[in-house]
């Protein structure tokens, strides 16, 4: 099943949740985002569609992907590099991503193609065997990432240079894993303006999903609801020669194999 968020013309300030039909409807489904899935009514037309999920919490890893670690002339972790986003900079799949002042100062915005991962069943000490029951679905993000702030600004931390608002485009809908199949060999990229900047395939994950999902719930709760940033290949715009930053003006679409594609442009705030 595909997972939606959207509104219709006729009622656009109500979100609905629906099973995409793939011709411009959606089943709607009682439930919502999280389910139990159960479908109401006839098809409607989808109008503005919507970041899949308002997660309750977001973790990001970081170095998860062998070339993009080494791009950095890094050895691959011992273990997942986790860091926290704020929930509240997700967007939609076609939503702008809007550059605050504080990020205009210096070239610095960089995009991140990732699989995200989303719990649909709560789990604490989950052995690796079991982790992958505890998934609603995957679905396609962007890791939109403010460097200086990462880097320099956060007091040594990742989160705040990676949750301005909007700064984590989702969807466009989250695939559940029986019409998914294996998750660990998608083929991800992200293009801006058109120009193909990381390529890669989950298959270059240096721990999987399963091993994730083990290892953040030891001794800690994931709740439904919780969203997975499972890494970013190589690629980034500042591993590049030269570095490659975001613009006012410029479109970039993450696509994840089997998912769909993100397309969002960027804005600075005026």
């Amino acid at each position: 099943m595909r997972l939606i968020r959207f509104t219709t013309a006729a009622a656009p300030d109500r979100p609905v949740t629906g099973a995409d039909c793939g011709d411009g409807f959606a089943l709607p489904l009682a439930g919502g985002a999280l389910g139990p899935f159960e479908p109401i009514g006839e098809p409607l037309p989808i109008g503005r569609l919507l970041a899949p999920i308002e997660p309750a919490v977001i973790m990001g890893i970081g170095l998860n992907y062998r070339a993009h670690a080494a791009e950095q002339g890094k050895e691959p972790p011992e273990r997942p590099m986790m860091f926290m986003k704020n929930p509240a900079a997700v967007c939609g799949p076609l939503d702008d991503i809007r550059v605050p002042r504080v990020c205009q100062d210096r070239e610095q915005v960089d995009f991140e193609c990732e699989l995200g991962v989303v719990i649909g069943r709560s789990c604490r000490d989950v052995p690796v065997e079991r982790a992958l029951g505890h998934v609603l679905g995957c679905t396609a993000a962007n890791d939109v990432s403010a460097r200086w702030w990462q880097k320099h600004g956060g007091g040594g931390q990742f989160c705040r240079g990676k949750s301005f608002d909007t700064f984590c485009p989702i969807g466009p809908c989250i695939v559940t894993p029986d019409e998914l199949g294996d998750a660990g060999d998608l083929r991800l990229m992200t293009r801006v303006n058109g120009e193909t900047m990381q390529e890669s395939s989950t298959s270059d994950l240096i721990f999987s999903i399963a091993e994730l999902i083990a290892y953040l719930s030891e001794g800690t709760t994931l709740r439904p609801g919780t969203l997975i940033l499972t890494g970013t290949p190589g690629g980034v715009g500042f591993a590049r020669t030269p570095p490659v930053w975001l613009h006012d003006g410029d479109v970039v679409e993450v696509e994840v194999e089997k998912i769909g594609v993100l397309r969002n442009r960027v804005v600075y705030e005026r």
